[in-house]
């Protein structure tokens, strides 16, 4: 007759008896004190008796008054309280995968648990898309009514001024309401914004120039050769790329010299308010990387509204200068044609927020996915951009000029997939 016997918890042995053979196991590892007070209640593990050591001489040992139980299930009721006795202890810790559970995974791919972690995936991939619809509808909403109201009031340094305006003023009342963290602010953090903001500004101001100019679509046509000068100035600097990112670039040059050469509202102005916004926005980053580098625990959301906040006193001086005599004659056209001053006011306004809010986007983008599926989805941005504007204002658009815009995209795209891996530094350049 098999018996078992757990002593109450002063002693910490488990005796184990079968006729007159005994052997002792100790399990000072495996019980704690304060667990065993609990297995007397423990109603799941029916193979264990408790008994004190006065009972055990009361009974004279009478082993036959336990019931006989397998070694394998005294075995599983060890490992349960095992079990309980870790969780116990560590109550948040995840539960260990059994080694034949774990070696199908690794080998099929399969969840053993029963489906507990797919359910990450589909929650993380339907916040991703929740994120990548709200950028593309708020770019949509601003490049529409930032081109009304410039179509109406063509002063594109007041209305890039009033954009950086309404940013500084999100951001201060986020910070204000701590909604967001507000990151410390030192000199040497303001010195090293100076450089990226300028060119922001120029980046922003240049675009808002050739919005006024030219269909939104041809502007975001020639945005999108930016690659083009990120490969030229990196390059420059240092970088370099292979032979793959070259002649992704290629179909860009093409797509966006057949969408120059066949526009309907070609205008030099335009043309080239939309190169200098690439050359702006390409320096932008590269200067981020160099001058914030010692910076990085400001996050993106952060220093996008240190960086409008700088940009917004670098333009308005100089738009007051350039601008600032028409503004109010202008106003008062503005208010004739359209009819109903509150319609100007919001049109203004949605350009304002919808600006700051499509950018807040996509930095949250860029902290949820790779550069890589950023920089796809920022070509198909552009995509939906450009339909949703012909669509609204019915821009003329020739076939050829369609063919260049398409070329220009699919090279955009062919250059994503291309940088998928860095550039290499020049020998004896240290790396930033």
């Amino acid at each position: 007759m098999l018996s078992l016997n757990v002593v109450s918890p002063s002693s910490s042995s488990v005796t184990f008896t079968k006729h007159n053979h005994k052997s002792s196991i100790n399990a000072s590892t495996i019980f704690r004190s304060n667990l065993l007070s609990k297995v007397h209640s423990h109603k799941n593990l029916p193979c264990l008796r408790t008994t004190t050591t006065s009972q055990l001489h009361e009974q004279g040992h009478q082993s036959s008054k336990l019931s006989f139980m397998p070694t394998s299930q005294i075995q599983d009721s060890i490992t349960k309280l095992g079990t309980f006795n870790r969780f116990l202890t560590h109550p948040f810790e995840s539960k260990a995968k059994p080694i034949n559970q774990a070696v199908k995974a690794a080998s099929s791919g399969a969840n053993p648990e029963g489906g507990e972690e797919s359910v990450a995936p589909k929650s993380k991939t339907l916040k991703l898309a929740l994120v990548f619809g709200l950028w593309y509808f708020q770019n949509i909403i601003f490049n529409i009514y930032n081109k009304k109201a410039l179509n109406i009031f063509p002063f594109p340094w007041l209305l890039a001024s009033f954009q950086l305006f309404v940013g500084s003023i999100w951001m201060l009342t986020l910070w204000a309401l701590k909604l967001q963290p507000c990151p410390k602010i030192s000199k040497p953090f303001i010195f090293a914004l100076l450089g990226p903001a300028l060119f922001h500004t120029i980046g922003h101001i240049s675009a808002c120039v050739s919005f006024s100019k030219v269909a939104v679509s041809f502007t975001h046509v020639i945005k999108s050769a930016e690659p083009v000068f990120s490969v030229i100035f990196c390059s420059v600097l240092g970088d370099r790329f292979p032979i793959q990112v070259w002649l992704s670039i290629l179909p860009i040059v093409l797509g966006c010299s057949l969408a120059a050469v066949t526009e309907v509202s070609f205008n030099l102005q335009g043309l080239w308010g939309a190169l200098i916004s690439n050359v702006g926005f390409v320096l932008r980053n590269i200067y981020s990387k160099r001058s914030l580098q010692n910076f990085k625990e400001v996050d993106g959301l952060n220093l996008y509204g240190w960086i409008t906040i700088v940009s917004l006193f670098y333009l308005f001086p100089v738009a007051v200068f350039i601008e600032g005599s028409q503004w109010i004659p202008g106003y008062y056209k503005a208010i004739e044609a359209i009819g109903k001053p509150s319609t100007f006011y919001i049109w203004v306004l949605l350009s304002g927020v919808f600006y700051h809010l499509y950018n807040q986007s996509s930095y949250q983008a860029l902290d949820e996915i790779s550069p890589l599926t950023f920089s796809v989805g920022n070509t198909m941005k552009r995509v939906v951009v450009i339909v949703s504007s012909v669509l609204v204002f019915r821009n003329p658009v020739r076939p050829l000029n369609g063919l260049g815009s398409a070329i220009a995209i699919l090279g955009t795209f062919l250059y994503s997939q291309a940088t998928a891996k860095k550039p290499k530094k020049i020998e004896g350049e240290k790396s930033s």
